[in-house]
Formats: C-alpha cells, structure tokens, sequence
C-alpha cells in the first residue's frame, strides 16, 4: 500500500481526500493490473467503467478541480498505465470544449464524455509539427458556411477508437500561432480517415489522422477564429500538471515495489534491505518521489487559486517525470534479472513511463518554458 501521509498536506480540502481514498477502493476492486492483447477493447471497457463509477465527471465541465483530476490520474496510473491513460484522454480531448465551447457544443458532447458513451481525443501533433506549434500545416478553409480539412495529424491517442477528434488546423488569420483554430470532427465525417495505427513500447490506441477535403460546419469550431493556439494552451496548462502527477503514480508503485522486494529478497543470510547501499538507494528514491509530489500539488493549488501556473506546470512535469524514470529504473535494478521479465510489474511500469518525458512537452520543452518563465520575470523587475 502506497504511502498516503501526502493527502494530510495543506494543499488538499476533505473532499478531495475523499476522493483520493475512495478512487483506491474502487480501482482496487474494479481495475486490472494485468493487460490482454486487445488495447482497443480494453481502453473503451475502461472508459465505460470510469464513466459508470462517476470519475469522469472529474474531468469535464468549465470549473475543472486540477487537485482532484491530479489525485485521480496519481491513483489510477498506481494501478494501471492504461486506466490512467483512459481517464486523462477523456479530459484532454474534451478540454477544449470544457473550457472554450458554445453551450450548444457543451450540451452535446460533455454529457456523452463524462458517463464514458463517447470517446474523446486531442489532435495537435503533426509529422513536422510536435513541440512547435506553430509549425503547423494542416489546413482548414472557410467555404460558406462550413471549413475544408487537409493534411495530417500523427501520435493522437485515441486516435481508431475516438467518436470525435479536437483538431488544430491553420486557418490564417495571422502568422505563427495566431493562425490557428481548434474544430470538433466526428469519426466517420467523409474526408477524414485513420491512416495509420501505431504501436509504442507500452501500448494504448495511438494513430495517424488524415483530411482529405474534409467539410465540417463552421458551427464544430470551438473558441473564435485564429484562438486555436489559445485553445491548445489553456487545456495543456491544466493536464500538463496532471501528467506529473500520473508519473508520481507510477513512481509510488515503483517505490512499493522495490521495499516489498528489499524486505522479501533474501542474499548472503540477510534481506537485501539490510545492505546499506540499499537503504541509501531507498531514501533517495523516496526523496525523489516527495519533491515532485510537492511541485505538482503546489502547481495543481495555485491553478484551482486562479494563479497563471505555466513555469509551475513546467516544473512539475519535468521534475515528476524525470524523477519517476529514475525511481522506476531503480526498482528494476532491485528486482534484478525478474525486474525485466515482460508483465513484472516494474518491467510495465518502465515501458509506461517512458512516453511521458515526451508527450505534452518534452522536458527540454520544459527547460525552454522555465527558462523564458524566469527571464521573462527578471526583466520586467
């Protein structure tokens, strides 16, 4: 059982106490650790799942609560990558009509995503176009009263499995970022076809998008003309922080791990625990785990204050994601030649954290945005 003493700190009210502990309970009974070989069928049963459980309700809505949707995806990514995964994209790809949509869009799609009947899914990343946004080719052009799609869109999670798809296109208002404009696509709208699936080292549904003369009615537009980047941000700024705190999630399982493994483990007529290089290791491992489990709950607390939290959200999703990588690798090395024995729980835990040093920002992304953060605050001083 993992350590919970956290949940004392003054970052968290009783409710989202509450929360965290009864989350635990339900995943415990309702949430396998062990995957089978159908990703596709297993995400959408865990969507449904959620959705049925009342969590998903957590990551849709105008108001979103960043501390529960970080204590949700810290919980569920300690029991399983791929429920975490399922629970975040049902957020991500709903964000932009959480926080940007018309009533009308609200009305018809958030219901849906939050009792787990529809599939949700954020389209950004391009084949030339991750970290840089602005480099964005996919385009939409107004005709009438609908846009033509076209181009392409690549490592969309969800991406085969989504009822609708939030994609950024250039629509050219202005140069860069300025130009850009966020739509709602619904699968199967003529014009728009899965061109690719993609497999990664920890598997969910991942997929190459593309529009070929694809119309849309203006009314799937969400936010005003050329805002799409205002868009992207807005969401990014709130489930970048909850990806550190998915990585805090594996990180705590990687630590449970490895002190279930160094009290059990028996060598030389003593458990491994017993070996001061052990016991050091631990401790940093340990330390590790707290430090970015306090930049990600401060960085989750000042956005449910109100506060701008983009150097802080940077901060946290470096600092948590790195952290998590180096925890886990250290449970590995403790585990031994079982640690890489493929469905060991350290061994998923290694491939299931990889990914997140990449996606919504890569840490040198991170270091970029920190580094503008404070250089941006020291001239203005």
């Amino acid at each position: 059982m993992a350590d919970i003493r956290y949940l004392d700190w003054p970052f968290f009210e009783d409710r989202h106490r509450e929360l965290a502990r009864e989350l635990d309970a339900w995943a415990t009974a309702n949430v396998s650790q062990a995957h089978g070989h159908d990703v596709d069928a297993e995400c959408k049963a865990l969507v449904r799942a959620l959705g049925q459980g009342g969590w998903l309700k957590h990551a849709v809505g105008e108001r979103i609560d960043t501390r529960a949707i970080c204590l949700i995806r810290e919980t569920l990514a300690r029991h399983s990558g791929l429920a975490d995964f399922a629970f975040a994209m049902q957020g991500l790809g709903s964000g932009a009509i959480s926080l940007q949509g018309t009533p009308a869009q609200q009305e018809r799609y958030l219901p849906r995503v939050a009792r787990g009947e529809a599939i949700s899914a954020f389209a950004l990343s391009e084949p030339e176009a991750g970290s840089d946004v602005a480099a964005l080719a996919c385009a939409a052009r107004a005709e009438g009263d609908h846009y033509v799609l076209d181009g392409e869109k690549t490592w969309i999670s969800n991406g085969g499995i989504a009822d609708f798809y939030i994609v950024f296109a250039r629509t050219g208002e202005a140069p860069g970022s300025r130009g850009i404009s966020a739509f709602i696509v619904e699968a199967g709208t003529p014009g728009f076809e899965i061109a690719e699936r993609i497999d990664v080292i920890a598997p969910h549904p991942l997929a190459r998008l593309r529009f070929t003369g694809c119309r849309i009615p203006a009314a799937q537009r969400v936010g005003a003309p050329g805002e799409g980047f205002k868009v992207a941000m807005r969401t990014l700024d709130v489930f970048r922080t909850s990806v550190a705190a998915a990585s805090l999630g594996f990180a705590r399982r990687a630590l449970d791990e490895a002190l279930h493994r160094a009290t059990t483990r028996r060598m030389f007529n003593q458990t491994l625990a017993d070996f001061q290089l052990t016991q050091a290791r631990l401790a940093q491992m340990a330390t590790t785990v707290d430090s970015a489990a306090l930049l990600t709950y401060r960085a989750a607390w000042m956005r449910d204050q109100g506060h701008a939290v983009t150097r802080e959200a940077a901060m946290a999703k470096m600092a948590a994601t790195e952290g998590a990588q180096q925890v886990i690798d250290a449970a590995v090395q403790m585990w031994g030649g079982l640690g890489v024995v493929s469905e060991q729980p350290v061994e998923r835990l290694y491939r299931e954290i990889r990914a997140l040093r990449i996606y919504e920002g890569a840490t040198e992304v991170q270091q970029l945005i920190i580094a503008r953060e404070l250089l941006k605050s020291h001239q203005a001083q």
